[in-house]
């Protein structure tokens, strides 16, 4: 047989149970992280404009918010500080801080939901007073040793809180493996390490930075995250971290990045994480919004797209969403 009227493709996709039976299972709950917005307070919740259903929230908060994500199955959550304006400066010192907001919210939530996978965002964007990923140099460009020195504190501070795993996101050189000694000179050595490896300078990450009151105060961060038409450096990244002890890779953004997100599965055996960031999740809502699409069909096929090019693990702001979104 060489192809039609023998070969009959269609019939494959007949009907929904058969469509059912051949095709690829959708992601489990357990797959998913939903990253979180944590500012201090009590009893403070606001709602972030560009990215609906989506709030900069107390710790207390949180907690309430939680409780349906943990009960739908999601397998984790990523925690991300907001800095206090007045407690800014050059190196971002708050983020260490062992009573700072994300190492309060890693033991209450420790406390209240034991077998949540607590991440963190291991960076000082959103606490130095210049918006950068670590202190700057007399030229005005990031200091790269000094800032491996901030990551790994903060790192261990996050692992004495009890975070499961650290995720430095800063494209510093060497922050992998500066983290992972520090992890375990402090005898943290079963805490994981998940790399924002192969992190591009995207466009796409505008309402992030406004959530999170991240954006530099000048110039911006292509000289230390990869550029989007420079895909073997962008490779090497994820490479090298790999090399230094990173334990999970991570591409980000997801969607406009499935070719490396295949390209870096076929080249590892380690687990890989997509972050589906805030510009991907938002332009669906815009599109449904103006009536040019489906919303749950557009996100559920968005999905599809990032398991097809082979993710392990979705960072996703549609994990607080998990049963309206997906579950038929």
């Amino acid at each position: 047989m060489s192809g039609f009227p023998d070969v009959r493709l269609r019939r494959l996709r007949r009907t929904e149970g058969l469509r059912g039976m051949i095709d690829a299972p959708f992601p489990g709950a357990e797959k998913f992280v939903w990253p979180v917005f944590l500012m201090g307070g009590h009893a403070k919740r606001e709602p972030i404009e560009a990215m609906p259903r989506q709030s900069r929230l107390s710790v207390d908060q949180l907690l309430i918010d939680l409780e349906p994500v943990v009960a739908s199955g999601v397998g984790g959550v990523l925690l991300f500080g907001l800095g206090d304006e007045s407690r800014k400066d050059a190196c971002g010192s708050a983020a260490y801080d062992y009573d700072g907001v994300v190492q309060r919210a890693i033991r209450q939530i420790k406390e209240r939901f034991p077998d949540l996978v607590v991440i963190t965002d291991v960076c000082v964007c959103a606490y130095t007073s210049h918006g950068h990923c670590g202190p700057l140099d007399g030229n005005g460009a990031v200091d790269n040793d000094a800032a491996n020195e901030v990551l790994a504190r903060i790192a261990v501070s996050h692992a004495v809180a009890g975070a499961d795993m650290v995720a430095p996101s800063a494209m510093m050189d060497g922050q992998v493996l500066s983290i992972r000694r520090a992890l375990d000179e402090n005898s943290f050595e079963g805490r994981l390490i998940m790399s924002y490896s192969s992190k591009f300078a995207s466009s796409l990450y505008a309402p992030f930075r406004d959530a999170e009151c991240s954006a530099p105060q000048s110039g911006d961060r292509r000289g230390y995250q990869a550029s989007c038409a420079d895909l073997r450096s962008a490779l090497r990244e994820s490479e090298f971290d790999e090399m230094e002890g990173a334990d999970i890779l991570m591409v980000k953004p997801a969607l406009f990045y499935l070719d490396v997100l295949a390209k870096l599965r076929a080249s590892t055996e380690l687990p890989i994480a997509a972050y589906n960031v805030s510009g991907e999740y938002s332009m669906l809502h815009a599109c449904a919004e103006r009536g040019w699409g489906e919303l749950k069909a557009m996100v559920r096929e968005s999905i599809v797209a990032m398991a097809r090019a082979e993710a392990d693990i979705f960072i996703s702001y549609w994990a607080n969403q998990y049963d309206d979104m997906f579950r038929r």
